[in-house]
């Protein structure tokens, strides 16, 4: 039986435009096996759970679980828990960690403050730090979410941590099953599917010099879908591959059409054309699902640079 990444691949569905959206993400590491929806089916409190999944609505944070590469036996309630924070917008990115025993603490935290990048809220409640280690390689692999991120994501997962590639974790879930193995990077926040271990090291390597790899790239989570296409589609365009170069700078329309405006931080600006489309013929876009779907595509049709006058007008 075919899943639903081997039939993503035939089909030749682009990636482009399918991150996750989260201006800022909060980890908590969870050892131990997960359920599907892990904030609530973890060896974390329900309770606490539930009232994290609360907090952060909308906030602009996403919160998912982590937990090092390897076997999952439950063996119980970890004494020192590792929490990252980043946020993930061009010109205010930043990664902060901290270790902490009693995870109902990030219930004191300022989300709404998180989301908007400000990272004292979780420095001061936490005692966190800017994270100084290697960038981040967060690799999904909830196969209660999907089978296709345990049979894909835990070999990738356990590929990188043996050899020796620092920041790798375990994630609970980045959407887009059918694109596995996903993989988040942070700081910077960009999301890649279909990605093998020599790739991940070359992502990461680029990271490590605030450098971004266009190929396999879904889009950067600060972002919604149609300015992550256009974003990817303009550093393809112009050749530009640093981290923190290109901000989305507003979106005008609505599906299934439109304009994202978007600023280098030279000043130059581009307006470039994205359009919703369908992915035929229908396939499933879990391997859970029950129905075949028709998932929706970002397609860039036009990216045009704006003139300086109209640039600064906007």
């Amino acid at each position: 039986m075919s899943t639903c990444s081997t039939v993503s691949w035939d089909l030749d569905e682009p990636v482009s435009g399918t991150a996750p959206v989260a201006r800022t993400w909060l980890l908590l590491e969870q050892p131990g096996p997960w359920g599907a929806k892990a904030l609530t089916s973890s060896r974390l409190d329900t309770a606490l759970g539930r009232a994290l999944d609360a907090a952060v609505k909308g906030t602009g944070v996403r919160i998912a679980l982590v937990r090092r590469p390897g076997r999952h036996a439950d063996r119980g309630t970890p004494a020192e828990r590792t929490v990252y924070a980043a946020h993930t917008v061009a010109g205010n990115g930043w990664l902060h960690g901290t270790t902490i025993e009693d995870p109902s603490r990030l219930l004191g935290l300022d989300f709404a403050a998180l989301g908007r990048g400000d990272h004292r809220t979780f420095d001061s409640v936490l005692g966190g730090r800017p994270h100084a280690g290697d960038p981040l390689a967060l690799v999904c692999t909830n196969g209660k979410r999907d089978r296709c991120c345990a049979l894909l994501g835990r070999p990738l997962a356990a590929e990188l941590a043996a050899s020796g590639t620092g920041g790798v974790w375990e994630v609970t879930h980045l959407g887009g099953h059918r694109f596995s193995p996903t993989v988040l990077v942070l700081p910077h926040g960009y999301v890649y599917g279909r990605v093998q271990a020599h790739a991940v090291k070359e992502i990461l390597h680029s990271a490590r010099e605030g450098r971004i790899v266009v190929e396999g790239c879904r889009g950067n989570s600060a972002w919604e879908r149609p300015g992550q296409a256009a974003e990817l589609a303009l550093r393809s365009a112009v050749g530009e591959d640093a981290a923190e170069a290109l901000t989305v700078v507003r979106t005008d329309g609505a599906a299934p059409r439109w304009e994202v405006t978007l600023a280098h931080r030279d000043g130059r600006q581009w307006r470039v054309t994205v359009v919703q489309g369908a992915s035929m013929p229908p396939r499933p876009e879990s391997c859970g699902a029950s129905v075949l779907g028709s998932p929706a595509r970002m397609e860039v049709t036009a990216v045009r640079a704006l003139p300086v006058t109209a640039a600064l007008a906007s």
